[in-house]
């Protein structure tokens, strides 16, 4: 994994782990749990608090719990809607579960190693290199639906986009990532190049030159020609690019597909609202 020397799959691969993590934590006893987090240095103990009517199995101090909350953008997860005492955050076991798979996931990226290939043989190393060409083919990959029928609606954005968004009108500071995410997703929704460098245009990094080349290589005009597709929610949320799943979220794995289902839902709406005005 280390000699893949790519962070986007060592993500993906600290991410699956610290999933599978997850899954089995939610059923293991308080005892063994309490050990794991106390590894990782949480001040954490055993709880039987009842706050209200809701009952509590652990007790973890609140900076412990902040640094394994700071991807988390649901409501429910921001300290002011927790139930604190004494500087401790009371949580469920399926709740300490979840932050331990955020810290799980931050322990296996900090141990892959990428100066362990030049470590290993020859026949592993072609193995490598064949996967790295499956994972540039995957990422290159272009739709197969034209979304630039559905004209642009901001309303139908995904939270992640909106976000995105967003911040490029505002000038805010974009990852590279999330700058290809943005890009590729507005370019196969129609909008225009020139419309998209000028989004960026408050960037305090922005150079229209490279900016324009950049936009122009995804869209496919540069290069070898392949037209860019946006990311998968699960590559997003690897990222660290997901605010937070709507309804819709939870039934579509790409952007573009909760875009077009919006936009469909919309339309269908607004054609329904005009039919019972003329009725």
């Amino acid at each position: 994994m280390a000699a893949l020397a790519n962070e986007y799959v060592k993500r993906r691969y600290a991410l699956a782990e610290a999933r599978r993590a997850y899954e089995l934590l939610k059923t293991e006893n308080k005892e063994k749990i309490v050990e794991i987090a106390r590894k990782f240095g949480w001040r954490i103990r055993f709880s039987d608090e009842k706050i209200g009517l809701m009952k509590f199995d652990f007790a973890l101090n609140f900076i412990d719990y902040l640094r394994n909350t700071r991807a988390f953008h649901e409501k429910g997860w921001k300290l002011v809607n927790r139930p604190v005492l004494g500087g401790e955050v009371h949580l469920s076991r399926q709740e300490v579960a979840r932050l331990l798979q955020e810290e799980i996931q931050r322990y296996i990226e900090a141990k892959i190693d990428p100066k362990v290939k030049s470590r290993l043989p020859e026949e592993i190393l072609k193995r490598i290199e064949r996967l790295k060409q499956i994972y540039s083919e995957r990422i290159k990959e272009s739709p197969l639906e034209d979304f630039s029928s559905t004209g642009i609606i901001n309303e139908a954005f995904p939270p992640c986009i909106r976000q995105l968004y967003e911040a490029a009108r505002s000038g805010r500071h974009i990852s590279h990532v999330g700058r290809f995410t943005l890009t590729s997703f507005l370019l196969h929704i129609g909008m225009k190049p020139d419309a998209i460098i000028d989004l960026f245009r408050k960037s305090s990094d922005f150079n229209e030159r490279m900016t324009r080349y950049q936009i122009e290589h995804i869209a496919g005009e540069r290069g070898s020609g392949t037209r860019y597709t946006p990311p998968k929610c699960d590559t997003l949320q690897t990222h660290g690019l997901c605010p937070g799943m709507d309804n819709l979220c939870k039934r579509v794995r790409h952007p573009l597909t909760y875009y077009l289902r919006k936009t469909r839902s919309m339309k269908r709406k607004k054609i329904d609202e005009s039919k019972n005005e003329n009725r």
